[in-house]
């Protein structure tokens, strides 16, 4: 392939696997895996003989830092000293602890749930230090995270994945650095995946815990008797059937109310509007506003900011509503159970409650499933029902509510 200037905008296209040359005449190469991966490497003349010199992948390595390697690298040869020499003696290989906290520098600034940036910190804090922790990376092997995985993997099958596919990361990470070499000993297939049964054979599907339908009036005069935020942000994940997340962290930016002819015209009284970085599926999202929902919104006498908030004034945190929950179970006449396990019910377990409230009467099955942010469906399907169906779906939350407030 012929040489050209490499820029950071050429480096960021999808390239097709193979080597590109760049024409600063210090023999750099971008190499472009199979898989996409992209790293930088250098080919130099030193005692008549060429020499491939890897300087590290790419977006890790920046195409500057490759460029400088790269000349102090020429200027090494030119004096018939191998780089690669001097660069085996510099480095120090840095154990997984050290690796991991480096990565999850970088990771975290990917992250924009709170939440997720702690739970990638904990479990291998909890679940890979105690094993590997100290190991440089370059020694680790495929055992040594048998040795980490086994004890968890059919007792807390869903957190050992997460482990498994984290510390995969973090030694993807280090092979990019030139701390180890590939393969990667936590890839899952054709490695782990012969020795350590499939998560689907180990995992049972624990549901979150539901309000019964028959319990759901009695439940919802007792939320409805109650005050304060946490109260009006249960109500409102109650009616719109959303997660907790997109209640909480509802935005006056996000909501559109109608005046009186579109109302009429519509039937509903305007859209709240969630952007993709706040949903589960990175995907925009749409919720029909009804009358009960306006005016719970009305009732925040706020037009700024969060909608919903904490006496702090930042957002309420997921355990005011789990909070909230407990306290109606414990009061008089309370003990609202999921009738599969037994367990008390929880905000996340009111969408499944409105699931089978769907599902008894017979409504849309599409309407309530758009409503519930979940694909079905091709992709050409699923875009035309998000465009379609507000209305519809307005009229199903609208039934929704009467169902609530039966006396």
């Amino acid at each position: 392939m012929a040489t050209q200037k490499l820029t950071a905008q050429f480096l960021n296209k999808s390239l097709r696997q193979g080597r590109y040359y760049d024409n600063g005449g210090l023999g750099l190469q971008l190499h472009v895996r199979n898989t996409g991966s992209k790293a930088f490497v250098q080919r130099v003349r030193l005692n008549g003989k060429y020499i491939d010199i890897g300087l590290g992948g790419y977006p890790t390595t920046t195409l500057a830092e490759a460029r400088k390697m790269a000349a102090e690298n020429r200027i090494q040869a030119a004096k018939g000293e191998d780089p690669r020499m001097k660069k085996a003696k510099l480095l120090v290989i840095p154990t997984f602890v050290k690796v991991a906290e480096e990565f999850l520098r970088i990771k975290q600034k990917e992250l924009s749930n709170g939440k997720h940036k702690a739970q990638w910190a904990s479990t291998l804090e909890q679940y890979a230090y105690p094993i590997i922790g100290k190991m440089p990376v370059n020694k680790i092997t495929t055992d040594d995270v048998l040795r980490t995985l086994e004890p968890i993997w059919e007792r807390i099958a869903e957190t050992a994945s997460r482990t498994r596919g984290r510390i995969e990361a973090v030694l993807n990470y280090a092979i990019a650095k030139n701390y180890m070499s590939a393969p990667n000993p936590a890839a899952w297939s054709g490695n782990l995946n012969a020795l350590l049964p499939s998560k689907s054979k180990t995992t049972e599907v624990k549901h979150h815990p539901a309000l019964q339908l028959k319990d759901t009036q009695r439940w919802w005069r007792k939320v409805t008797a109650r005050d304060g935020q946490g109260r009006n942000a249960l109500m409102m994940l109650t009616l719109t059937a959303a997660r907790s997340g997109e209640i909480r962290g509802m935005h006056w930016d996000e909501i559109h109310l109608f005046e009186e002819r579109e109302v009429i015209k519509r039937g509903f009284f305007g859209i709240w509007t969630i952007p993709a970085n706040r949903m589960k599926a990175k995907v925009e999202h749409r919720f029909p506003i009804i009358k009960p929902m306006r005016e719970l919104l009305e009732a925040t006498g706020s037009r700024d900011g969060l909608v919903f908030t904490a006496a702090s004034g930042k957002m309420l945190s997921d355990m005011t509503l789990s909070a909230l929950m407990k306290r109606i179970q414990g009061s008089e006449d309370g003990c609202f159970v999921d009738q599969r396990s037994g367990r008390p019910a929880v905000p996340h377990g009111l969408r499944s409650t409105f699931r089978d409230w769907v599902a008894e009467q017979g409504k849309s099955r599409e309407a309530a499933e758009l409503q519930l942010a979940h694909k079905f469906g091709s992709a050409v399907e699923h875009a035309y029902y998000r465009a379609d169906l507000l209305e519809e779906r307005a009229r199903l939350m609208q039934e929704w509510y009467w169902f609530l407030g039966i006396l």
